[in-house]
């Protein structure tokens, strides 16, 4: 299956409720973008890096045999499949198994293969984190534009015409009942886009909006919106109508980093604050894995990178997992470093941060990325808060 990325959500849960079967799946992520010479540079990675992956299995294994395969029609795909504006692509395939789903983005990811009894789905993940779904209106007192940007790239875009008005020379009673028109004009125009902008957000469950305009329209938009709708205006930037999709995409997104960076600082220490009075959150590897087989998990909160969560060296992802030791401090958390030797692809903190997504994602946990990992160090760089006690 293709996909340009639109669905990622039920990409996530689709790929996360996957059954192991017993045959190896392939997870690879490339940064597809051509260097200064046009050429495909991810080309080299696979060379240089798939073949070590797959010679882990003897020649003659149904493992490998599988493997092979997969390894064969991802090569066709890229070279027949992959569309000129893609510049990151996610690939999970499973021969034995008849899974592949390819999903091809306007984002770069960073090159990366893992092959599991499962899809890794944490870089999935974290594309989802960093370039969420939601809208942007632009506007004007004579039309606006309200776009849904998604992983990145301009899903939709509605424009809203409001009514021409044209400007007068009149004096005394007659001018003022023709700014009254004109001001009744702009008032509808902004009633409209405000029932546009609320369908939207109700139909397709918008949890972001960011208004972009000039001084004159966005106050009076914000007078129109109602609590539930001003309550998801992260911020106002000023823009211009002309200005193009891919700089309002840019502008408004770099609004939503900042305001995700700002509160990062406070998920954390309610985090471990939680924690300290013994409330609902756990922290460190084992305690959070446990959380979330049992189904406790509200709020999994990570590291951006992967490679930031401690103690995983020492279970890797699929082992069983103590019960978290009751009234333990923050003291007790493993940070011993992962050792050294494999590659990053292959660290058991790799493998098990898969695992904390895929169960994050099977229990409807939400997903928060930090993106200053030292914030999470005392904890262990991940930790989770409960929708109840044990």
């Amino acid at each position: 299956m293709h996909r340009r990325g639109v669905m990622l959500d039920d990409d996530l849960d689709r790929l996360a409720a996957w059954e192991p079967s017993g045959t190896p799946v392939l997870s690879l992520y490339l940064d597809t973008r051509p260097d200064e010479t046009g050429r495909r540079t991810f080309d080299i990675f696979l060379r240089n890096e798939l073949p070590k992956r797959l010679e882990t299995w003897p020649a003659s294994s149904a493992e490998r045999a599988s493997l092979e395969a997969d390894r064969e029609r991802i090569s066709r795909y890229l070279d027949d499949e992959l569309q000129t504006s893609t510049k990151g692509i996610a690939l999970f395939a499973c021969h034995a198994a008849d899974l592949f789903e390819a999903l091809q983005f306007e984002v770069p990811l960073e090159n990366l293969i893992v092959v599991s009894d499962r899809p890794h789905l944490y870089p999935l993940a974290r594309v989802l984190d960093q370039y969420p779904r939601y809208a942007a209106v632009l506007a004007d007192t004579n039309q606006a534009r309200i776009f849904v940007f998604s992983t990145g790239r301009r899903e939709r875009e509605l424009e809203v015409q409001g009514r021409p008005t044209k400007h007068h020379k009149v004096g005394g009673w007659s001018q003022a009942r023709y700014q009254r028109h004109v001001e009744h004009i702009h008032l509808q125009h902004v009633k409209e886009i405000v029932d546009v902008l609320d369908d939207l957000v109700r139909r397709e469950q918008i949890e972001h909006v960011v208004l972009a305009g000039d001084e004159v329209v966005v106050p009076m938009i914000r007078e129109q919106l109602p609590k539930h709708l001003e309550e998801r205006i992260l911020d106002v930037v000023r823009l211009d109508q002309r200005t193009p999709a891919h700089e309002v995409l840019a502008a408004t997104l770099d609004v939503l980093r900042e305001k995700d960076a700002e509160s990062d600082e406070e998920v954390v220490d309610a985090l471990i604050g939680e924690y300290r009075r013994g409330g609902l959150a756990v922290v460190g590897i084992d305690a959070t894995l446990w959380a979330l087989r049992q189904g406790q998990v509200d709020t999994l909160v990570l590291p951006a990178s992967a490679e930031r969560i401690e103690g995983a060296a020492l279970r890797p992802a699929g082992d069983a997992v103590p019960a978290p030791t009751v009234g333990a401090g923050l003291s007790a958390v493993d940070t011993r470093a992962a050792t050294s030797g494999p590659t990053a692809e292959t660290r058991p903190e790799v493998q098990a941060a898969g695992e904390l997504v895929a169960l994050a994602r099977q229990t409807a946990a939400r997903l928060r990325f930090i993106e200053n990992a030292e914030l999470l160090a005392p904890a262990g760089g991940v930790g989770a808060l409960l929708r109840y006690a044990a």
